[in-house]
């Protein structure tokens, strides 16, 4: 029997996953953790294990599963009372997925092109405009996401750091369920006022609509309504955020690529997907529990048992994906496991990958001067969130 490794690891290089996966990949590829509550669950690292995880009807999101493999110290406890739509199992998952997967097709998003290069060509102006050092993390990354999902919903975004600190809690693995729940209760009173004003003057956006449609019908509850619109906020802008200033850091420490996107910009979809890839910012969000015994790889776990799918370990399986630690824009075969698999893949994953591209192309091509700045420690990285990216980054936008 394999000895219980201490999970979650920290990354040697904040352009790829632990170094750690590779190793358990190739020796133990399933493999038993202990996690920072205590509990035990179990390590998936290949690529076709994960995917076969992430696309078994049988197994459970149920963040109230006594076995639910919860990272954070807060984490279970809170989402036990809230109940994210995205931590629960169907019918109920079905019944408010349904609520917003409409509203994020391909057709759809690609309508709202016009209004995000829009939103974002104004918040460059505002960034490049800056005196330098600017940190890029609340002065684009975090402004242009919160904006951008925002003003998709129909949500005042008055105050974007707002939003950024609800999630900063929430998403922390050393918050305790106090303070998770007193960011969330925030975040929950501002919808709270804003789908009762719906309610009372509907608009022509998400939230006026989900009001419109829903609350008289009784299909779901105004505390529902607010919850699995809290969620999609905070999934909306979390690890596009992430990927946005991980991403510029990238960029500007990979001339090579940029060079390359510069002489072939049609190239920037397929750039992005590698992006999401390499850096694999949600490596470890992908939570489970068997209701069922399931052999990954040789090794039976038995059912009653936590699972964590590593996104970011599946997303570096060379088997699948040969030299995974370059971006190559040329790259084919399977995709990426960064969205996930199944029935709980990000609804919003068209959306991201636009907002992605046009955040970053933009911020690129107008400010192609941008580089770290010169002073200490300008970079500061999140080792203890849910979503592995950057916290603070210095850099300067003149020449």
């Amino acid at each position: 029997m394999s000895s219980t490794h201490e999970f979650p690891f920290r990354r040697d290089d904040p352009f790829r996953p632990p170094a750690r996966y590779d190793t358990l990949r190739a020796e133990e590829p399933v493999c038993r953790v202990r996690l920072p509550t205590g509990a035990t669950a179990w390590l998936l690292t290949r690529y076709a294990d994960v995917r076969d995880l992430l696309g078994d009807p049988t197994v459970s999101s149920d963040i109230r599963h006594p076995a639910f493999p919860a990272l954070g110290i807060g984490e279970r406890e809170a989402g036990s009372r809230t109940r994210p739509f995205i931590r629960t199992d169907p019918p109920r998952h079905t019944r408010f997925r349904k609520l917003f997967v409409g509203e994020f097709t391909p057709r759809r998003v690609q309508a709202a092109r016009p209004v995000v290069q829009k939103l974002v060509d104004g918040l460059v102006d505002e960034f490049a405009a800056r005196p330098g050092p600017v940190d890029l993390v609340p002065d684009y990354a975090n402004a242009v996401t919160t904006t951008v999902v925002c003003a998709l919903l129909g949500v005042p975004a008055d105050d974007v750091e707002f939003f950024r600190e609800v999630t900063r809690v929430s998403g922390s693995r050393t918050s305790t369920s106090e303070e998770v729940s007193a960011a969330l209760g925030e975040l929950f009173a501002l919808l709270g006022a804003l789908v009762r004003a719906k309610a009372a003057t509907p608009g022509d956006d998400l939230v006026g609509r989900l009001v419109a449609e829903h609350l008289p019908a009784g299909t779901v509850t105004e505390q529902e309504l607010v919850s699995a619109l809290a969620m999609t906020i905070i999934a909306g802008r979390e690890t596009t955020t992430s990927m946005i200033a991980l991403g510029t850091l990238y960029l500007i420490e990979h001339p090579e690529l940029r060079a390359e996107l510069a002489a072939n910009p049609a190239a920037w979809p397929a750039a992005v997907g590698e992006l999401l890839r390499v850096l694999s910012v949600g490596d470890s969000l992908a939570l489970r529990v068997l209701t069922e015994p399931r052999t990954f790889t040789g090794v039976t776990i038995p059912a009653g048992n936590g699972v964590i799918g590593l996104l970011g370990a599946a997303n570096h399986d060379p088997e699948v994906f040969p030299d995974p630690a370059q971006v190559r824009l040329d790259r084919g075969g399977p995709g990426h496991l960064s969205f996930g698999h199944g029935r709980h893949a990000c609804f919003g994953a068209t959306l991201a990958g636009v907002e992605l591209e046009i955040a970053l192309r933009t911020l690129v091509e107008r400010v192609p001067e941008l580089r770290v700045a010169d002073v200490a420690d300008p970079v500061e990285y999140k080792h203890e969130s849910a979503t592995f990216g950057v916290e603070r980054m210095l850099v300067t936008v003149s020449g």
